[in-house]
């Protein structure tokens, strides 16, 4: 630490050339990793995880105890990947008895104003824009994009590679590689230029365009185009992942199609 306006708990193990900038607090039961930088005004309280070479902006606050009146001072963490960047106001809350742990995965953006309940489960690679807000128990994928102000409602999932439009209400789940829109929440393709800046040639995405066009555009319900696809379509590690989550919806998936075209 190289700034002694700033309290960090003598039970925090921070790495040695990890920057406090003034005015922030840490308290016992931290890690922060090497390279990681944290702005003024920031809280990290008991429990936080935080990776190398992050970076968190004025005014977040990390691993503050749940918003939720089951919590009952369990001994929970919150846990934030290499390279993830915090903005302004971001609130992060640690987990409960059901996971035991919020998870932030690597190389994120969590823009401002963001919050992220417990028990969530972020992969690596996400973009939140500000003020998108997660509730309790989400479980989002890898490369997923949430446009501003998108609330997710609890105990959804988001599959890899999604992306959600502003200001949209999630309370299905999202299944992989679809862009969501509209109100109530709807199919409108899928992010075929987010697939395509990841590496995904023409023929995978076609080979994804194919499988969501059983699902959503011809008369079948959820179930049935499953059968289908599982039955007709040749078994590709896309098309296993959008079966089994599928499979693992409780929520259900969104419904409806629109064509945004």
């Amino acid at each position: 630490m190289n700034q002694p306006l700033a309290y960090v708990h003598p039970g925090a193990k921070i790495a040695k050339n990890v920057v406090i900038e003034p005015f922030t607090t840490i308290h016992n039961n931290v890690v922060i990793g090497e390279g990681t930088w944290i702005g003024s005004n920031v809280t990290i309280m008991e429990g936080a995880r935080i990776g190398k070479n992050c970076n968190i902006f004025p005014g977040a606050v990390i691993s503050a105890v749940p918003q939720d009146l089951k919590f009952k001072d369990e001994d929970t963490t919150v846990e934030i990947g290499d390279g993830t960047t915090l903005r302004e106001y971001v609130t992060i809350n640690r987990g409960t008895i059901d996971r035991g742990k919020t998870v932030i995965g690597k190389n994120c953006w969590i823009m401002a104003y963001c919050h992220i309940a417990h028990d969530c489960i972020v992969g690596d690679n996400c973009i939140f824009s500000n003020n998108s807000t997660l509730a309790g128990h989400i479980t989002v994928g890898d490369y997923v994009v949430l446009a501003g102000m998108t609330a997710v409602h609890q105990f959804c999932m988001i599959g890899n590679h999604a992306f959600v439009t502003g200001g949209s209400l999630v309370r299905k789940d999202v299944p992989p590689y679809t862009k969501a829109a509209r109100e109530p929440l709807s199919y409108v393709g899928i992010n075929s230029i987010g697939l395509r800046r990841r590496g995904f040639t023409s023929e995978k995405i076609s080979e994804i365009q194919n499988i969501y066009r059983l699902l959503y555009q011809k008369n079948y319900n959820t179930s049935q185009a499953a059968e289908i696809i599982e039955a007709e379509m040749e078994a590709t590690p896309e098309r296993d992942e959008i079966l089994q989550f599928i499979k693992n919806s409780k929520r259900g998936i969104m419904k409806g199609y629109f064509n945004s075209n």
